[in-house]
């Protein structure tokens, strides 16, 4: 039997932290990787405060902790710090693809400056998410029409005008939690959102967000340790 993969999670708020819990562990546990979240250490109860010089402390002592764990990110573009390794450049790149590309190099080759001598080339696994979590739900249109008891035109209407759930994050007043929030004034993130993502599932947003996709398939490689 393979050895199990331990990884350990930074994630940017209770959110994301439940997402892992009820829906990214145990579809990868099932594939031999333990997976637990971590929330961004910081000031007050809210995220969206995400300056990474705040998030190399947490990274340093993730990668300090233990040699035999892996440490990956759940960290989100929308009001993400100016000071994160590749924003500038992120900036002048007109697709999502190309925004997302830039980022995660970026904070892969600064960690691994900064960290070199705990193996972060090997150990560190960045995912700079272009979106917010709630994004994902848009992965099944009808789920999510029916997780917030609405038309799902009113869906369609967004996919068609950002034309991927992982576009959807175009502007502040545009982000997907706002969104569905309008769509239905009593979405609350950790209670009707992470009851809709159980309902989409994570096979449904792997085929609907490649990003997302492409990240969770670089984790399924942890297995047996293998990386």
């Amino acid at each position: 039997m393979s050895e199990t993969a331990t990884v350990v999670a930074l994630v940017e708020g209770a959110t994301e932290r439940y997402f892992v819990r009820d829906l990214l562990a145990p579809y990868l546990g099932e594939k031999g990787i333990w997976l637990e979240a971590v929330i961004l250490s910081k000031p007050g109860a809210k995220g969206g405060d995400v300056r990474f010089a705040r998030a190399q402390k947490d990274i340093r002592n993730l990668l300090k902790q233990r040699s035999d764990t892996w440490v990956t990110l759940m960290i989100d573009y929308y009001g993400i710090g100016t000071d994160w390794p590749g924003y500038a450049e992120s900036k002048r790149q007109a697709d999502s693809a190309a925004k997302a590309s830039v980022m995660n190099g970026a904070t892969a080759r600064e960690v691994q400056t900064l960290f070199a001598d705990r193996d972060p080339d090997r150990r560190f696994i960045p995912y700079v998410s272009m979106h917010e979590t709630e994004a994902l739900y848009f992965s099944d249109p009808a789920t999510l029409a029916a997780g917030l008891g609405v038309a799902r035109k009113g869906i369609d209407a967004i996919l068609g005008e950002c034309r991927e759930p992982e576009g959807i994050n175009d502007r502040p007043d545009g982000a997907p939690s706002k969104r569905l929030k309008a769509l239905s004034p009593t979405f609350k993130k950790t209670v009707t959102g992470i009851g809709i993502a159980k309902a989409v599932g994570i096979d449904a947003m792997r085929r609907a967000c490649p990003l997302f996709d492409a990240w969770v398939t670089s984790l399924e490689g942890l297995a047996g340790g293998a990386r």
